[in-house]
């Protein structure tokens, strides 16, 4: 029996809107294309980029994870509160392991996780239904940045929405696309809507850059595992011992970015052409933005939200913002 009172289990829908799949060929000409070179981050994550990542929220350098964990438990009672009734409708749900404080103490909670991924959104809701029997939980299959609106069904009727965006993800956005993404998030959840969102901070470059180069070597496996992909994705024939993973801090963008670095002269053939890279030339996978709580509702702010309240860990690593939509 469960804190809810029950011992009935039943299976938690999942709501297929057949998202499109990406043209990953074409994202790849433009991504090489550029200068500097640079894929999108959601290529990172296949089966074997998903395992991995898993492993680097595990490494003692990499403390976002745990940190946002422990004040999302801390303070679940204080944020339940400030949200209100309502449907909890978490973006990039992933395995919600982050939800479960809020779902213990939101009053008569109601849960909508939106993924692009069917296999892990109906995994995931399989495990929070088993935890939580008598909570609503639906799994709704899409790419919540495509979509008009939020779909009918009766946990997203004539009750308000409360978005919940944790891990920071908001950080592997360039500024602009994060403030479209904000906005977007705006538009589906409603008038009335809500968002809480965790957003890492600004700290010391050490800590940055060991939190995204760590000791064990997951995070250069991980953007290793990215060549691996594009070689048996799209014809390949990138040489892994060729390059060299690093992680720096970008000031001037107040960002962490990560890339995999040429050690030679070579041509790459991929994607049906043929590209070449200079020795130290850097093949961008992903950068994470850190922004001061200032600067974080300053961005909110040109998305049409304000600050409504935060949390913070006593260390004043990272935040969550809960967010009203602006008069």
């Amino acid at each position: 029996m469960n804190s809810r009172g029950t011992t009935s289990v039943t299976a938690a829908p999942l709501l297929d809107l057949h998202p499109a799949p990406a043209d990953m060929r074409q994202l790849v000409i433009d991504g090489l294309s550029r200068n500097p070179k640079q894929l999108p981050a959601w290529f990172l994550y296949d089966a074997e980029g998903s395992r991995l990542f898993d492993l680097i929220c595990q490494q003692p350098e990499y403390t976002l994870t745990a940190t946002e964990t422990a004040l999302l438990e801390r303070e679940a009672p204080a944020i339940a509160a400030a949200l209100g009734p309502g449907t909890l409708v978490e973006f990039g749900a992933g395995s919600a392991r982050k939800v479960a404080p809020l779902l213990q103490t939101l009053a008569q909670p109601a849960y909508v996780a939106l993924d692009i991924s069917a296999e892990h959104l109906e995994a995931a809701c399989a495990r929070l239904q088993g935890q939580f029997p008598a909570v609503p939980i639906l799994g709704v299959c899409c790419d919540y940045s495509q979509l008009e609106a939020l779909p009918e069904h009766p946990l997203l009727s004539g009750t308000a929405h409360l978005g919940f965006f944790p891990g920071s993800s908001l950080g592997n956005f360039e500024p602009a696309a994060a403030r479209n993404l904000l906005a977007q998030f705006r538009r589906l959840l409603g008038p009335g809507g809500k968002l809480l969102i965790g957003i890492d901070q600004p700290k010391a470059v050490e800590r940055l850059e060991a939190a995204y180069d760590d000791v064990a070597g997951v995070s250069a496996a991980f953007a290793l595992n990215l060549l691996r992909r594009l070689n048996r994705d799209l014809a390949g024939n990138f040489d892994l011992e060729a390059f060299t993973y690093r992680a720096s801090w970008k000031p001037e963008h107040s960002h962490i970015e990560m890339a995999l670095v040429s050690q030679r002269p070579q041509q790459v053939e991929l994607a049906g052409r043929v590209w070449a890279f200079e020795a130290g030339e850097a093949l961008i996978t992903e950068t994470s933005a850190k922004y001061s709580p200032e600067a974080f509702l300053d961005l909110a702010g040109s998305a049409g939200w304000q600050g409504a309240e935060r949390w913070s860990d006593p260390a004043g690593d990272l935040s969550l913002h809960l967010l009203v939509q602006a008069d």
